[in-house]
């Protein structure tokens, strides 16, 4: 399917003949809106189908407006050929609010994908990719089960669960005499659980961070952003008990897939520097080394730069 790796893709909208709707449709339909974006090759991989069916379809589902392809991402084509990014449209919105995954609301999904920004766009790919990762693997991983999003919430506190932005809480802290209030919102929050482990080892959480390289990784103090202060609301998170108050998880543990080796080995010298000098709690890898067909054999480097797996 050249369209898709083409240098100048066509986003017009073709006459198309009536489809059907399979239930592999359906899967790439929910696909794309757990993560909200998707590259054509994330679809490939999740699907487990051959490349030209997966791309036949993703076309069809475009041209009958059940999927969009967003425009940002048409500067990349001036420069270097990608996969194709899909976006939920407003036909697959429908069908996915007759299943009560999607909220009724008359929201425009080709107006939201036509005006979100390259910054968003970027970063929620360079979330996919994680996360899209762990779903390879834990399919083909026999007892292991991710848990997703929407499972850490509903077994969260009721309070927590009624919240709009549920997986974003506060941490008060206090340096050199001076208090601070740091919000913590991680960009995705997941676990996984372990058949035939000790009960205290099945369930494991985790909450993402998909570095860009963007945020300065340490600043003279806390009153404005950088990638210390993220892990310094972590590290209170953890003392403070918030996990279990806030969503009723008993443990967590910090990834971040960043852009490079060397920004590793930044952020980790930014976690050294933290109160206690440094800790197991944070996992670091780049996006090179990100294995989508087994991300839990690999090795990560913790706060302590010791090496690590997941399971």
């Amino acid at each position: 399917m050249p369209e898709i790796h083409s240098r100048r893709p066509r986003f017009e909208r073709a006459p198309v003949r009536p489809m059907i709707l399979t239930p592999r449709d359906l899967e790439i339909l929910r696909a794309v809106h757990r993560h909200r974006l998707l590259r054509s090759t994330h679809l490939i991989a999740l699907l487990d189908a051959s490349r030209q069916t997966t791309l036949r379809r993703l076309q069809l589902l475009f041209h009958h407006g059940y999927l969009d392809r967003p425009p940002m991402q048409l500067d990349w084509y001036a420069r270097v050929s990608e996969p194709i990014v899909y976006a939920l449209g407003n036909r697959g919105a429908k069908v996915l609010e007759a299943e009560g995954q999607v909220k009724r609301g008359g929201i425009r999904w080709d107006t939201k994908n036509r005006n979100l920004s390259r910054v968003f766009l970027h970063h929620t790919l360079a979330v996919a990719e994680v996360m899209v990762a762990f779903e390879v693997t834990t399919r083909s991983r026999e007892g292991v089960h991710l848990i997703r999003p929407e499972e850490v919430l509903a077994s969260a506190p009721a309070r927590t669960q009624h919240l709009r932005l549920p997986f974003r809480w506060q941490v008060e802290i206090r340096q050199r005499g001076k208090p601070y209030r740091l919000g913590v919102e991680p960009d995705r929050v997941f676990g996984l659980s372990f058949a035939g482990v000790p009960e205290n080892r099945q369930r494991t959480y985790f909450f993402l961070e998909a570095d860009r390289g963007t945020m300065p990784v340490m600043r003279k103090g806390l009153a404005q952003t950088s990638f210390l202060r993220k892990l310094l609301g972590y590290q209170e998170t953890w003392r403070q008990g918030l996990h279990r108050a806030h969503l009723g998880i008993p443990n967590f543990r910090v990834l971040t897939v960043t852009t490079s080796r060397e920004r590793v080995q930044h952020l980790v010298t930014a976690c050294r520097s933290l109160p206690g000098g440094g800790s197991r709690l944070f996992l670091f890898t780049d996006q090179g080394r990100l294995g989508r067909e087994n991300v839990l054999a690999q090795e990560w480097v913790n706060g302590l730069k010791e090496e690590a797996r997941l399971g």
